[in-house]
């Protein structure tokens, strides 16, 4: 009998009637299929063994190698899902030939390697790669099951997935930089997600020719196809971007130092956008598309506000204090910022004394950072158009505690590291030049538009951020950057995270940048070295 099952005697009559009866009684009993007899599950929270790891793995891949995708399925937790998938690699992945080779157990995982070869309309090619499963008991039945997910019949997919073999949807393109240097994922990690958007928007118009390819086809909505493996070469049309190769390079191993970091380098005489990096464990492009309170660099736009509304100027009074209460909720500064009760808007700027700020919003209206955010910055209309999925932005009206919170980037304003490098790039200008990552010329489109910085504003503003760069909270991450240079340090409060996620952003010469790093502490400590190092490598 299986380890773990029960006899359970349901009729003392029966049991009375069969005592005695031995070997030839068991076999009665099983054949009446449990009329006197019920054999109880394992119970679900049993530890699994040695065996019941290879028996339930082993079943799994025998099924699979024969191409029986239904007993494949069978043996996981999930038989609808794991069935669809399965399925679907012989009929629309034309994936067959299976030959798994299962490594050593390690625990309830099983790492393997499978091989198989795909073939479509006399074409075929060899697929490879490595994944893993585990085992776990169902929950009903306690049975040893394969735990399904998708990564189990290959690593990169996701739930909703599916594998796809066919002529592509659009063809191949090469990306290339704005001097013409090809951009591959494979020298660029960050732009493997960028180049698939580009080839999705601009492959049908770039000059090349289909392919035959097995694809992952995602779920979501407008998500392009990754490619896995090419049958037949098309021929790859060419997509120039705005990107500068050497820009893109130290953006790439500046946020390899960092975790789940991401930045934003542009030109502000143009909006070109010259890097796009990311480092992070989910793959996502929070660089472009990312949704965070950007803390203190906020106070660029509230700074130009004040200015604008008349409320205070660079020289003005910016008293900064230890605490502010604003409708009933305090607020305070980051710990070891000494208060000064004299302090003009320059001074508590550069330190990013954040009670100044909430001590002076109590002088403009609900709407009045909202309106400056669109109208001057451009930020929060939801139409920018930079080629590939982009958010521009998000600062609503806001009246109680969250007013004053918005002042200082945290409340309910949300913005990405290139909505950030734009907001600088619009301080050092003046002028608001929508960023893109491929000309418009390409597909016509047009950008966005907004009326920019009165030129005394802008002039305040710069001279604000070069003070933080030199003698304020950017300090030393600007450091040795040359003259022309300008800073803003932030850090942002998250709940239930330990550290407060870390902003910073920088403007040297005609390059402005912006970073974060989540849960990366202060803005100098994290994000301010990936801004210096992409400001160093220049346009």
């Amino acid at each position: 009998m299986r380890k773990g099952a029960k006899v359970a005697v349901v009729s003392t009559a029966c049991a009375v009637l069969l005592g005695g009866a031995g070997y030839g009684a068991y076999n009665v009993l099983s054949a009446i299929g449990g009329d006197g007899i019920a054999l109880a599950a394992a119970d679900p929270d049993d530890p699994l063994d040695a065996e019941d790891v290879r028996e339930a793995s082993s079943a799994f891949f025998d099924a699979w190698e024969k191409g029986d995708g239904y007993a494949a399925a069978a043996a996981t937790n999930d038989e609808a899902a794991a069935g669809a998938l399965l399925n679907g690699l012989s009929e629309q992945a034309s994936v067959g030939d299976v030959r798994i080779t299962p490594q050593k157990a390690k625990g309830t995982t099983v790492p393997y390697s499978v091989r198989a070869t795909v073939s479509l309309d006399g074409r075929s090619e060899r697929l490879a790669y490595d994944t893993e499963l585990t085992v776990v008991r169902g929950r009903t039945t306690g049975k040893p099951l394969v735990d399904w997910g998708p990564t189990v019949v290959h690593p990169e997919l996701k739930e909703g997935d599916t594998l796809v073999t066919g002529p592509s949807d659009v063809p191949a393109i090469e990306t290339v930089d704005r001097d013409g240097k090809v951009l591959t994922a494979e020298e660029y990690p960050s732009l493997g997600p960028v180049v698939d958007q580009l080839r999705e928007r601009y492959g049908s118009s770039a000059g090349g020719s289909p392919s035959v390819e097995l694809v992952i086809r995602h779920a979501g909505q407008n998500a392009p196809d990754t490619p896995l493996l090419t049958l037949a070469e098309g021929k790859a049309g060419t997509v120039r971007t705005t990107i500068s190769a050497a820009a893109q390079k130290a953006a790439e191993e500046a946020v390899n130092q960092y975790p789940e970091s991401s930045v934003v380098a542009l030109k502000p005489s143009t909006g070109e956008v010259l890097a796009v990096a990311n480092h992070r464990s989910d793959g996502f492009d929070a660089a472009f598309q990312g949704r965070l309170a950007p803390g203190s660099t906020m106070k660029i736009v509230t700074a130009a506000m004040l200015i604008e509304e008349g409320v205070t100027h660079e020289g003005g009074p910016a008293p900064c204090t230890e605490d502010a209460v604003w409708q009933g909720q305090t607020f305070r500064n980051v710990t070891g910022l000494v208060p000064n009760e004299n302090a003009t808007l320059a001074d508590s700027f550069a330190r990013s004394c954040n009670t100044a700020f909430i001590k002076l919003i109590d002088e403009v209206e609900d709407d009045t950072l909202t309106r400056v955010a669109q109208e001057r910055f451009g930020l929060g209309r939801d139409d920018w158009k930079t080629g590939i999925v982009s958010f521009d932005g998000s600062v609503p009206p806001s009246g109680g505690p969250d007013r004053a919170a918005n002042a200082i980037g945290q409340g309910q304003v949300q913005l990405s590291p290139l909505d950030v490098a734009s907001v600088t790039a619009t301080a050092k200008t003046g002028a608001f030049k929508q960023p893109y990552l491929v000309s418009p010329e390409l597909d016509d489109r047009r950008l966005a538009t907004a009326r920019g910085l009165a030129p005394d504003v802008a002039a305040q503003l710069r001279r604000m951020m070069h003070l933080t760069a030199t003698q304020g909270s950017g300090r030393d991450a600007m450091r040795g950057l040359g003259p022309d240079i300008g800073a803003k340090t932030g850090s942002a409060e998250v709940d239930g995270q330990e550290l407060p996620n870390s902003w910073f952003t920088g403007y040297r010469g005609d390059v402005a940048a912006a970073a974060v790093a989540q849960q990366g502490g202060r803005g100098g400590e994290a994000a301010g070295p990936i801004v210096a190092a992409v400001l160093r490598a220049g346009g």
